[in-house]
């Protein structure tokens, strides 16, 4: 597969474990129980199938299940921006996945998923990004004030950098979806999204490393981080 074969494949890796790691802390009841022993059994599944392949076969539609499980809240409570900000990290995610898939799947001639491998599936994914992203740089103007609070005491100009980042992560989507330098706009998202995981969350885990919440929230932001580079890597597209 060569070496950038190899990069690809350890993402697929990344994200997986991070995700089913993330999950496991959390350790909350139903749902997220399912959730949770099914994304441990892709990262079994992983190992044993060693198929980057296989991998993103299995990844793929368990991403689109999880997703799909957050509409119902959108219908039930969509005057709530969280709500939204909930399904658009899931939606990146999806995106970042669905890449890998249109990439590695190896599916064969005349499948009944051929609208989503390929250069057409590269193109559906990177505008589910555009669109979702948008909502998460909504949400650090509607939730200043928890934003500023996830921003550590020692960063100076926190109402600064809540808006900054509110306003980067808008300008990533919408460079996307209109075409504007779209390669940049998901590098730039992507070094964002690294720098607020190592900033934001690391320091979290240092002062109290025996607290599941700093832990989850560090491995899910990863998990985003690693799905936006994935996108990142995709080939360019013409329209």
């Amino acid at each position: 597969m060569g070496k950038s074969g190899d990069k690809l494949t350890q993402t697929i890796n990344l994200m997986q474990i991070i995700i089913g790691v993330a999950l496991f802390l959390k350790g909350s009841r139903h749902w997220q129980t399912i959730k949770t022993g099914g994304l441990l059994s892709i990262v079994l599944a992983i190992f044993v199938l060693a198929s980057a392949a296989w991998s993103v076969r299995i990844l793929f539609p368990y991403l689109i299940a999880w997703t799909l499980l957050k509409v119902p809240a959108l219908i039930v409570a969509p005057q709530i921006e969280g709500v939204w900000l909930g399904f658009g990290e899931l939606a990146v995610l999806l995106a970042g996945g669905w890449v890998l898939f249109a990439r590695l799947a190896a599916l064969r001639d005349r499948s009944m998923l051929d609208f989503a491998v390929g250069d057409s599936g590269i193109r559906v994914a990177k505008y589910l990004f555009a669109i979702w992203v948008i909502p998460i740089g909504l949400s650090h103007f509607l939730y200043v004030k928890e934003t500023i609070n996830l921003i550590p005491a020692w960063i100076p100009f926190r109402l600064f950098w809540a808006y900054l980042t509110g306003a980067g992560h808008i300008a990533a989507g919408l460079g996307v979806l209109f075409s504007v330098m779209p390669r940049l706009a998901v590098l730039a998202e992507g070094a964002m999204l690294s720098v607020i995981t190592l900033l934001v969350w690391a320091p979290a885990i240092l002062a109290a490393p025996r607290t599941r919440l700093p832990w989850t929230a560090f491995c899910i932001s990863w998990a985003i981080t690693a799905a936006v580079w994935a996108l990142a890597q995709a080939p360019r597209q013409t329209d």
